[in-house]
């Protein structure tokens, strides 16, 4: 039996993972155009290829795995900055502004590489599914502030994150991008706010 490098097996081969898809998600980032072979990735995390099919059939595996474990993370991220706002425009905010940290720490430059190399079906629905979830917060929120069209707002805020995450994915300066778009957002939301 081979040697573990935790208590458990269990254990180990969870880190095991862990590290494959660290290794993918960082040469997914470093070369945005290239689906690296499972060999790299073994490489990069200190197993042999062989090693590596014993955790995923493919690079088509590997690549969904990836998604299975960036999307949570994403969501955990925005879930925590939404609950830590202490009302509803604040809300909205916490949204747009954790979204821009999650862009300059690389995870949409990850988001989108993956949407790049591995368009299947199932990647696209997976991140509509996503993208749904995460802008629920932001339509409660909405309908609490008394927008009129909620849905279509929370596009129209959706839209505004992506144009500022180009800001941020261009010049790296987070804090201009995100002044500049709650700025637009915050005025807004008070016109409403106010009636």
């Amino acid at each position: 039996m081979p040697r573990i490098d935790a208590p458990t097996v269990v254990q180990h081969r969870a880190a095991r993972e862990q590290a494959l898809l660290e290794a993918a998600r960082a040469l997914l980032t470093a070369q945005p155009d290239t689906v690296p072979s499972l060999a790299e990735v073994g490489a990069l995390a200190g197993l042999s290829r062989s090693s590596v099919y014993q955790y995923y059939a493919s690079r088509e595996d590997l690549l969904a795995a990836v998604v299975a474990d960036s999307f949570p993370r994403w969501q955990q991220r925005l879930d925590a900055a939404v609950a830590a706002a202490t009302s509803p425009r604040a809300r909205v905010l916490a949204f747009l502004r954790a979204n821009l940290e999650l862009v300059a720490d690389g995870e949409h430059a990850l988001a989108r590489t993956l949407a790049m190399v591995a368009p299947s079906e199932d990647l696209a629905r997976q991140s509509r599914e996503f993208h749904d979830q995460l802008l629920l917060p932001v339509v409660g929120a909405l309908v609490e502030i008394g927008v009129p069209d909620p849905a279509t707002t929370s596009e129209l805020v959706n839209a505004l994150v992506h144009a500022a995450s180009r800001r941020v994915e261009q010049d790296g300066d987070l804090e201009r991008a995100y002044t500049a778009a709650a700025s637009l957002m915050d005025a807004y939301l008070r016109a409403v706010e106010q009636g």
